[in-house]
Parts: structure tokens; sequence; C-alpha cells
């Protein structure tokens, strides 16, 4: 029964006095139990749409999340307003599963959040049965779609919600939906009578710009010093996280980084810090920022060409969300396309490949035809690519196709690496091998195969470093060991081998043409998305957000006036030409400069300040000399 007006809960818990954009039209509906398919922008308040609802009701919402870091975030959050909400994620114990489906059933709790894989348990389905559910929330909803750019199969599960509470409403909520997968969202979470509400995915605060750049250090170092307030730099690899961290901080710029691969309390006080305003750049790899709310991030850099515009949206998305201006810069250079191809389209295995992984699969464990399903074994994954000759990125991908199709299971363990870091010394690493000579061939081995282990945490392949040393992958790993113990390395260990489970019996062939159309069609839409990510970036005629904007179904768009082809149009048609040329006349009355130099002396956009260096050589009113440096003629 609703106690309180919608408005009432905003101000009370919030501070608000007014709800945002769609907020209190979405809210009134599910309030009359209807379904809603709600597709809002980055920063658009998605949250409130199904935490409001709940609080004017008996009973609990159920709220489905793909990331374990958001649902502890909005957990943590609604248990500081005093609401009491309960996070259902990996790693718990049985018994405080069963405690905590206690409390969601009897202890007046208003939200259960949880991973879609929990709804596969059985005692989680039962109870959920035994709760009075008034919500369903469905977050990042494109995760159910096939077609989505995060497609997850174990979101599919989330259909169960509908089955198992056909009366109870359903909020399917994302900032990144096309046509096409907010049809399949509807169809997969069986939504009837959909009330489908759409914001402008517009954020008009929000410069985005592609910046080129063949020194794009430089580039990313002149961006972030001259940013006043927070800032995001997105990476494609722990090591780049690392490496360009240290670069900035080496150039007077507060920074740190973050991924995977850090630990647990390593993440909190990062993000602590820089939460706090203590680190003003954080460097990371691209979960970073989901459900993490800092109004402040003045700048978001994409130092590598992003997958898909979807990814590439929601990640700039976090800038700008106090409403100040801001910037979203995608830094690339002519050498980043290729690169974008060879890590997302050219691992893609056909079902060829996927055939022929299986069946190898089946052999090396010797798996009769017909025979085999609900049998699990454990296995080293290089030394099964090593044995049939395979090549491991596409052999990978394979395997996680397989599991993605219900062929095989996979256990999570799969995606852990063993790292190593030199911590000693040069001169204390060559004493202590002078000492040790029995470590000495493993050691060697090591640094020819890895670079950068003084500098980085690496990951490495142990097998292959034993197939190179001549000796037994346990050896290696006793050695590598030792040296842990003795200070020479820090070394974090993944001895367990690949865990797989075969769940249905062995057809070879028949097994993959089950789902090979959806394999092709799958890779079609990675190739879709490589392909209108490049047009973005190569598009320097159409206002960047309107090319966005465009994306996701929004026409008749305004020009934004702020990105990099708005100003550059805007050059032509002003009486800046004249103003910039006349501040680099002057410059360069002084004494010569190279570009980086006059970049950096004025107050303009960069490509404007080229384009007024490319009209001044024009005219012949300067030159490039000998030391590469312009001057007037």
């Amino acid at each position: 029964m609703i106690v309180k007006e919608p408005k009432e809960i905003l101000r009370a818990l919030w501070g608000f006095e007014e709800f945002k954009g769609s907020q209190e039209s979405i809210i009134n509906v599910l309030l009359e139990k209807q379904d809603v398919l709600a597709l809002m922008p980055t920063g658009g308040g998605k949250s409130v749409c199904f935490q409001v609802p709940p609080l004017l009701q008996d009973g609990i919402c159920i709220v489905v999340s793909p990331l374990i870091a958001l649902i502890h975030n909005q957990v943590d959050r609604l248990r500081q307003l005093g609401i009491k909400a309960i996070a259902l994620t990996g790693g718990i114990p049985f018994d405080e599963v069963m405690d905590l489906l206690d409390n969601c059933c009897f202890g007046n709790y208003k939200f259960l959040y949880l991973s879609p894989e929990r709804l596969k348990q059985e005692i989680v389905q039962e109870r959920i049965l035994q709760m009075k559910v008034n919500l369903i929330a469905i977050d990042e909803a494109h995760c159910i779609s096939q077609w989505g750019h995060d497609f997850r199969p174990a979101y599919l599960e989330c259909s169960l919600l509908r089955e198992l509470l056909p009366g109870v409403p359903i909020i399917a909520l994302t900032a990144t939906a096309t046509k096409s997968v907010a049809k399949d969202i509807i169809e997969n979470l069986k939504l009837h009578n959909t009330y489908i509400i759409k914001d402008s995915y517009s954020r008009d605060n929000i410069a985005f710009s592609v910046y080129w750049a063949e020194d794009k250090r430089y580039r990313l170092k002149q961006l972030c010093n001259s940013t006043t307030n927070s800032a995001i730099v997105y990476v494609t690899t722990r090591r780049s996280a690392q490496e360009l961290s240290e670069f900035l901080r080496q150039n007077g710029c507060p920074s740190s980084y973050f991924h995977g691969g850090i630990s647990k309390e390593e993440k909190k006080t990062r993000l602590d810090r820089w939460l706090g305003n203590q680190t003003k750049v954080m460097v990371a790899t691209n979960a970073f920022g989901m459900g993490i709310d800092k109004p402040d991030v003045e700048l978001v850099v994409h130092y590598q060409i992003p997958d898909c515009i979807e990814n590439y949206f929601q990640e700039a998305g976090r800038a700008g969300r106090n409403g100040q201006d801001a910037k979203a810069v995608i830094l690339t250079n002519k050498t980043d396309e290729n690169q974008l191809r060879n890590q997302f389209l050219n691992v893609l295995p056909d079902t060829a490949y996927i055939k022929k992984v299986y069946n190898k699969l089946s052999n090396y464990f010797q798996v009769a035809y017909g025979e085999g399903n609900d049998t699990s074994f454990q296995f080293n994954f290089n030394a099964f690519c090593d044995a049939y000759q395979l090549n491991s990125i596409l052999t990978f991908n394979a395997l996680r196709i397989l599991d993605q199709n219900s062929v095989i299971a996979l256990e999570e363990s799969f995606t852990q690496k063993t790292t190593i870091q030199v911590v000693a010394g040069k001169q204390t690493l060559f004493d202590y091998l002078e000492k040790n000579r029995e470590v000495v061939i493993v050691v060697q081995t090591l640094l020819r195969t890895y670079g950068g282990v003084f500098d980085f945490e690496t990951k490495i392949d142990t097998f292959l470093i034993g197939k190179k040393a001549a000796c037994p992958e346990s050896k290696v790993f006793q050695i590598l060991k030792r040296l842990h113990k003795d200070g020479i390395i820090e070394f974090q260990a993944n001895e367990s081998d690949l865990s797989l489970t075969f769940l249905v019996p062995r057809e070879d062939d028949i097994t993959i043409n089950r789902f090979a159309k959806d394999v092709r069609a799958r890779h079609k839409i990675k190739e879709d998305n490589v392909a209108h990510i490049l047009a973005y970036i190569n598009n320097d005629k159409i206002c960047r957000a309107r090319q966005l904007l465009s994306h996701f179904g929004e026409e008749n768009v305004k020009n934004c006036g702020k990105c990099d082809v708005c100003v550059i149009n805007n050059f032509s048609q002003k009486d800046i030409k004249g103003v910039i040329s006349h501040q680099i006349l002057k410059s360069l009355g002084l004494k010569s400069r190279d570009s980086r130099s006059l970049i950096a002396s004025m107050d303009y956009e960069e490509n404007i300040i080229l384009l007024a260096i490319q009209s001044l050589l024009e005219e012949r009113l300067i030159r490039i000399n000998t030391k590469n440096e312009y001057e007037i003629i």
C-alpha cells in the first residue's frame, strides 16, 4: 500500500526537489504494475527509477545486475540511507546464503541484489517464491540481447523471474540500446504491455572529440595537465594502465592505475584516493567506473580505439555528470586501426575452428561418440594447445563460445593468470644467480621471454617457460616459489589447471551445427561494431554528438558547437583564424618555435592552431627551418 508520494521519498532520501527526465513517469507506471523498458543516458538517474517504487509499497525488490562492484556500490549506498538491502554475490558460504535469503523472506528487507548466475540455483528460485516481491529490476539489460555489445548468456536466466512471479512488474534499464537490442530485451524478458520510455542520450555539456597524434603520450600529458578536476584514461591492457600512470606521475600529474589484477584492498585504497581528489587521473581498463558516482570528472580519454560505439558512449558518459563542461576524447593515430582489428576481429574463431577444437578436446579426454555428458576433467590449457599446435587465443575464444552455448562448462579460474615481477636489483639478481646455479636456466628464459619484468607485474606462461628451458612445468613453479621466498620476485601463482565439464554427449559436427548460425551472426555484429567506431573516428565532416546520437536512432539533432568537427567548421566561419594567425606571427617574431611550443603557449584547441599554421605556410608568411621549427619569412 502506498504510504507516501514519490517526491517525498526523493526529497527525504536523495535531497532533490524534482525528478530528472522521465524518472517520475517511469515510477508512476511501475506503481500501476506495468512493465517498463527504460532507455536512459549514463548519468540519467536509472537507479532512482527502481529504488523509489519499492519504498512506497510492502515487500521487496529484486535487482539483477552484471557487475559485483556495481552491486556492492548500490547496496552500500542504500544502507547509508538507512534502507535494508542485501547483496547475494559469489563466494558466500551456503549457510550464509540461506541466512540472507531468510532475511529477504522475513526480515523486512527492501532490496535483494543478485547476479544472473545466482538465478540458476534452485534454492534461490524456491526462496524467491516465498518472498513478497513488489518489483523486478534488470539493470544493464542490453546484456540479455545476443545482438547487444555486451551479451552475457547467464542474463537469459532473467526470464525465469517472469515465470516465477508472473504478476510482478519488471523494469529493464540500459544506457546503450539500438532498436534491435530493445526489441530483443522485450522478447527475452517476456515483457507485456510494455511502457517504453527513451530519454535523449544527448549530453550537451560534453565535447566529444577525436585527436590525431603521432606522439600520443605527449598529447595525453597535455590533456591531463590542462584539466582542473578529475580524469579517467581508458586503456585496453593492464600493462598499458601501469605504464601510462607512471608516465603521467613522472610528468607532474598525480595518477594511479586500476585493473582486475589488483587486490581488493588495493582497489579500495586507489578508488578512495581518486574519489577524494587526492589522485587526479585514474588510468584504467574498461570495467572501471561502472556504478561509481563521481560527478566532477572533467575529462575521459580513450587511449586506444574502443571496440564499439555503445561501450565508448557509456564510458565517455562518465564525464560531466555534475552538468559542468567536460571533454571526452579518443586519442588515436593510424596504427591504432590495425591494433583494433587484431584485438577484436582477428581473434574470432570460425565454425570450422570451433569444430576442430571440440573434436581435439573430445579426443584429448578420450570421450567416445555419443558419450561424455556430465563428465568433468582437469587439464593444462597450454599443454593442450601445444599437443595439437593450436593458436592459444583462437582456442581460448573457441572454448568460451562452447561454454556460452552450453556444450561445455568452464571454471572461472581459467581466466586467472600467473604473474611475476622482479623486485631485486639487477646486481642483487646476478649475485643470487652466481650462488644458485640450478635456477639460472629458468631465470634466463624468463628474462629473455618477457621484457619489463623488472618494472611491471607481468603475466607469464609457465608451460612455455618449461618448454623453452627443457624442464617440467612443475619444476618451473618450484623455482618461482623459491625466488619469491628469497625476495627476488613477487609471484602470484595459478597452478590449478582448467576445470572443464562436458554438458552434452559428443556428436562432433552435429553439436556445433546447432548454433553455427548464431556464431556467424555474432561475429558479423562484432565486425559491424568495429566498422561503426572506425567510421565515427574517420568522419570529420559531421558533428561528433550528431554521429553518436544518430547511432542510437536520434535524428534531427543540432550541431553541438564544441566537438573537434564543429570547432574546425566554426574556424572557417568566424574571425578566429585571423586572431590565432596574429598570435602565431607575434610569437615567432620573438623566436623560432616548433608546433609543440606554439600549442602550449596558446589557449586554443590543437587542431585549430595547426590549421592556422598550415594556412600561414600556404600564404608563405612562415617557413620551417633546419631545426624543424617555424620562423617568419
